[in-house]
């Protein structure tokens, strides 16, 4: 049996507003020896517990610690079998207290801690698989603390805790034993909120192992949540907490607070919401790289709106590319008025964010002091490290089958300073957590094909550490490829041929084969034979292919049809045979004279095509096709350009023996060469399609457009009026030409516009044609009148809507503008008016209906002499 001390450690925590709020726990084991009986070992098992208590630092009514807690052990493998649960006492209750601020803090809070161990010493048997240490809580927060970064967030202290360590077995540990690293007491941080901070996490172990670090989700209280007797965990494995949106295991305080892996220094910018924060970090122990031991450190952190003037530098700043680095304060700027920067090598700066480059490599002392001789002076002071000339690279990795070992070698050049000294690699499996190691040169072996994304971290003795990121295919099988299946004749020999020229290979059987495991080796067998191909690459990938080579005695070729085409047209010549090459002639008449069906564009009346089909320049057959072309036909198409409206046209076409005219509209029949247009109302296009059975078979079309020209006579008017001694010009279109009968009164009857000067009524006819005889006539009908000029206007009007008297207007005799006509009703409202010839009131005013009633008007106008017209009077509207 092995003996073990169990310790438990509570720490209860006051901090007070504006500090860090540590609340939490751990289980961790040292080794003490082998243990009093055979084939066992003596560990001391201890727990940390962080909690408020009684009135430490002013605090009162928390209850304190229990005097003793559980802690169940399991077996470390599934399903986890339970080997006994022991109770833990409580073993001491140091206190660690918060003793130095920044200089400018607007509140200095007190911070203590009670650290409360629980420790006992078992002995546990030496086993292959190791074991699960776990204690649970139901309480994971003071009851007047709400946890900001848990789903959803609560008052009451639930979904508790579980806190686990793991313990390595001879699977793990070939030799030796192992104890669990121990996390540092320095929980003692001042946290103002959206201000940088640094949490040292750090953590010893006794056995020298290489540790890493890394946020992880919290494990919740399980069965326990709601008790709060101390009593055995449950079985693993265990479930984790809820976060809320925008956080994680992962990022417990956002994107802007990362763990350093290899310091466990937590850092970065508080949250901008004041609160308690669950964080859980994993501390992972690693020996001849690999991971034999891990065990979780759970607690709260707790930021508050205080503000404070800070200096604050990285741990270090390490430049491996040149000698010029650019420092910024990562602290809070609230309040500095002054920035003094020293470099180490006897340089200063008085600028909030320097640039400085050093003259020679070494180690730098980088110190930066704010407000010097100012109120809320304060400095920082931190190691610069600048030595150039770090390359890290890696050898390339090839394609690897599954299931075989890859190697991964460093391929890093000598630094200019220093030695590497640090190297990490991870494989990027995702299926385990197994894939690290800290060798310089490593081996991995990957379970499935796929494409894994890894990481490369290669280190130096001066501080220089880059981070790679190779890809690794994996596939099921190496890429190999071989000859297709082919055929050869019995006086052939063929070369096959593979894409490979490292490994091994192996052809069976030996039948007519030169070499067995030549990668591309000469064969004749005189029967058809199935060649197949073991390979294997130098990483021990294999695959297996096969080709089968068919073996003829000759070329089988049967001659193809001679074929005629229209000219210009091109065809396929097709070939029934077994050949696998293929040379044609003219080959610019082709355009691939390589293949087995070429495609052909012969010009003239009569090609030969010879073609040499072959299987190998020893086995070959040539053939011969002939092609004749004959010429398309040449459609032609005679009619008349344009008919007029209401006539026929007669139609042409020729060049061929069949012929199809589409449209069919107006046509007097669709399949003669010479069809009529019967009267076509409205321009139209032809086509017709043309064959001809003595050459080309394909048809042939040709537009042909009738263009059907209908004329519009417009004389005018169809009545107008003058006086008498009023001249009268007439307005005529439609076409080109123009006549006007009878000519009395004009003084041009060929023209457009003529002028009369009637002496009676008369009706007047013109005659309207274009050059090609068409033509089209219309009347006007011109009324003299023996008055003077003037605006003769009714005294009366029944706007009914009967179109007998249902507008009020002038008549204008010898007028030649209305300069107005207004109407008005009894109170001077005016309710029409126009200058327009033959307008008229319709009786109504914004589209009401007026009523009976007499109304005033009044009139100026222009008559064709020029006098001024003007005239008033009254009119009486009749309903």
């Amino acid at each position: 049996m092995k003996k073990y001390l169990l310790t438990i450690l509570i720490i209860t925590s006051i901090l007070h507003a504006y500090a860090s709020h540590i609340v939490g726990g751990e289980v961790f084991y040292k080794y003490l020896g082998p243990g009093t009986a055979s084939n066992s070992s003596s560990y001391l098992v201890s727990v940390r517990l962080f909690t408020e208590c009684g009135q430490l630092c002013g605090t009162n009514g928390v209850a304190c610690p229990p005097g003793s807690v559980v802690v169940s052990i399991f077996a470390n493998i599934s399903p986890f079998a339970r080997i006994t649960d022991i109770t833990l006492p409580n073993t001491g209750q140091p206190q660690i207290n918060l003793s130095t601020y920044p200089s400018c803090v607007d509140i200095t809070p007190t911070v203590c801690y009670q650290v409360n161990t629980y420790s006992v010493i078992v002995e546990l048997a030496n086993n292959a698989v190791g074991y699960r240490l776990a204690y649970q809580s139901c309480c994971r927060a003071a009851a007047e603390n709400v946890v900001s970064n848990i789903s959803p967030p609560t008052a009451s202290g639930n979904p508790g805790a579980t806190y686990e360590a793991t313990m390595p077995g001879a699977n793990l540990l070939s030799s030796g034993f192992n104890s669990t690293a121990v996390v540092n007491l320095k929980d003692t941080a001042l946290i103002c909120f959206k201000s940088p901070f640094t949490l040292e996490f750090s953590a010893i172990d006794p056995d020298g192992d290489l540790l890493s670090y890394q946020f992880i989700s919290a494990y919740n209280g399980g069965s326990h949540q709601n008790s709060g007797t101390p009593l055995e965990a449950d079985n693993p494995l265990y479930n984790v907490i809820s976060y809320m949106p925008g956080y994680s295991g992962s990022s417990p305080l956002g994107p802007t607070v990362t763990i350093n892996s290899t310091t466990g220094i937590i850092s970065g910018t508080a949250p901008a919401i004041p609160g308690v924060y669950e964080v859980n970090v994993l501390v992972k122990e690693w020996r001849n790289g690999n991971i034999i031991a891990e065990h979780r450190k759970d607690f709260l952190v707790k930021v508050f709106p205080c503000n404070l003037t800070l200096p604050q530098l990285e741990p270090a700043y390490v430049n491996c590319d040149d000698f010029t680095l650019t420092f910024s304060n990562l602290g809070s700027t609230a309040n500095i008025q002054t920035y003094t920067w020293y470099f180490g090598d006897g340089a200063t700066s008085s600028l909030p964010s320097p640039t400085h480059t050093y003259a020679t490599a070494g180690d730098y002392q980088l110190k930066l002091v704010i407000n010097q001789g100012l109120p809320c002076t304060d400095s920082a002071t931190s190691i610069v490290k600048v030595y150039p000339g770090f390359f890290p690279a890696f050898a390339p990795i090839p394609a690897q089958c599954k299931n075989t070992p890859v190697q991964f070698n460093d391929a890093t050049p000598p630094p200019t300073y220093g030695v590497i000294n640090y190297w990490r690699w991870d494989f990027g499996d995702q299926t385990t957590l197994a894939d690290t190691s800290h060798l310089t040169n490593p081996v991995y072996t990957y379970s499935a094909a796929g494409t894994y994304l890894g990481e490369f971290i290669v280190g130096s003795s001066k501080g220089c550490r880059d981070t790679l990121n190779p890809i690794i295919t994996i596939v099921d099988k190496p890429n190999f490829i071989i000859t297709k299946d082919t055929l050869i004749c019995t006086v052939d020999t063929l070369q096959l041929h593979s894409n490979v020229t490292q490994g091994f290979i192996t052809w069976s059987p030996g039948y007519m084969i030169n070499d067995i495991h030549s990668f591309n080796p000469l064969i004749s067998p005189d029967v058809t034979t199935t060649y197949t191909a073991f390979y294997q690459d130098p990483f021990g990938c294999s695959d297996t292919k096969s080709v089968k080579v068919n073996v003829v005695n000759e070329v089988t070729l049967l001659k193809a049809n001679d074929t005629t085409l229209c000219r210009r047209d091109s065809a396929v010549l097709r070939l029934n045979t077994d050949a696998l090459y293929f040379q044609w002639t003219p080959a610019n008449l082709m355009l691939d004279s390589t293949v087995r069906n070429p495609v052909i564009f012969p010009i003239a009346p009569l090609t030969t095509f010879y073609v040499k089909a072959s299987i190998s320049n020893k086995c070959f057959k040539l053939d011969t096709v002939d092609v004749k072309t004959v010429p398309y036909p040449v459609p032609l198409i005679v009619g008349p350009a344009e008919i007029c409206f209401g006539k026929d046209a007669q139609l042409n076409a020729s060049g061929g023996s069949s012929y199809l005219w589409t449209p069919a509209r107006y046509l007097s029949s669709t399949t003669i060469p010479n069809p009529i247009a019967i009267k076509p109302k409205v321009t139209i296009t032809y086509t017709v399609n043309v064959s001809d059975t003595l050459g080309c078979p394909k048809p042939v079309s040709k537009d042909f457009t009738l263009n059907v020209i209908k004329i519009i006579a417009d004389a005018g008017p169809s009545d107008t009026s003058v006086v008498l001694g009023q001249s009268l010009e007439l307005h005529a279109t439609g076409s080109l030409n123009y006549l006007w009968t009878p000519s009395t009164y004009l003084n041009n009857p060929n023209i457009a516009s003529p002028v009369s000067l009637p002496q009676n009524n008369i009706t007047y006819t013109v005659r309207v044609s274009n050059n090609t005889g068409c033509f089209a006539t219309d009347t006007i009908n011109v009324k003299v009148f023996f008055l003077p000029p003037d605006l003769y206007v009714p005294s009366a009007f029944t706007p009914g809507g009967n179109d007998m008297n249902d507008l009020f207007r002038p008549i204008a005799l010898g007028i030649k503008s209305l300069e107005s006509f207004r109407v008005y009703n009894r109170w001077g409202v005016l309710l029409y008016k126009t200058n327009v010839i033959g307008e008229g009131w319709n009786g109504k005013y914004k589209n009401a209906a007026q009523e009976t009633a007499t109304y005033v008007w009044q009139a100026n106008a222009t008559d064709y002499k020029g006098k001024k017209i003007f005239r008033k009077g009254s009119v009486i509207l009749i309903r």
